[in-house]
């Protein structure tokens, strides 16, 4: 009976030592996933609420240069909006006449994201170009109720997303291109020595139907992206 009992002993240690082994292991893998899952966020929010973007491959081909002051045209592949803590609905009557002409660079007032840059043509050839600005991630629904005004060579348009009850257009503006595209639009005739400029604005319009409590504490990212080429990846399968 004693050599039974230590045989069963043994068996129990062993099993024991498996168990906090493949316990051990869990661990570890769940720790190197939070881990990752930690530096992805990092790098998803690292730019704040608003980023412009230049693929490299077309800058360098085309010439195209990207930057944020007029009087110092430091070429840049990204830009970063200055972002807002906290942003309150407000009307787009509340908003400045002068957004456009108020500051080059980060110029946000209270309750609104301002970025003034430019898009310049360093290249020797006339090419064309596509904008797009991208929805990369949405707390709570608040896509439903903010505006994306965007000011190209002076001229305005305000982008929403449609009616979420009528699936209508809202007052006043441009629905936006998809769920995940808010503006989506090509600048043709882009000549050498030209250059654009553009005036970002987002808020949350207040007179919007879906501009309601429960959107109250959501967030939302927006990348706006210049490249030669747009790929529609629902006709690419996707």
């Amino acid at each position: 009976m004693a050599v039974s009992t230590v045989k069963v002993t043994a068996k129990k240690i062993e099993a024991k030592k498996k168990r906090v082994k493949y316990t051990k292991r869990i661990v570890i893998f769940l720790f190197l996933f939070l881990l990752a899952l930690f530096f992805v966020l990092m790098v998803i929010y690292k730019g704040g609420n608003f980023t412009v973007t230049l693929d490299p491959n077309f800058s360098l081909k085309s010439g195209i240069v990207l930057y944020d002051n007029l009087e110092n045209k430091t070429p840049r592949n990204k830009l970063y909006a200055k972002e807002l803590e906290f942003m309150d609905n407000i009307s787009v009557n509340w908003l400045p006449s002068n957004l456009n002409e108020e500051a080059d660079g980060a110029h946000n007032g209270d309750n609104y994201i301002a970025y003034t840059f430019y898009v310049g043509n360093e290249g020797e050839r006339t090419i064309h170009y596509w904008y797009q600005i991208n929805i990369l991630d949405v707390i709570k629904n608040v896509d439903e109720a903010i505006r994306v005004m965007v000011y190209q060579n002076g001229q305005r348009t305000i982008y929403a997303k449609k009616n979420s009850m009528t699936n209508e257009k809202e007052e006043n503006t441009t629905p936006f291109y998809s769920d995940e595209i808010a503006v989506l639009q090509q600048r043709k005739e882009f000549h050498p020595g030209d250059i654009d400029k553009y005036t970002i604005v987002i808020y949350l319009e207040g007179d919007d139907p879906d501009c309601v409590d429960a959107i109250i504490g959501g967030e939302i990212k927006l990348n706006m992206k210049i490249t030669e080429e747009h790929v529609d990846n629902e006709k690419e399968g996707r």
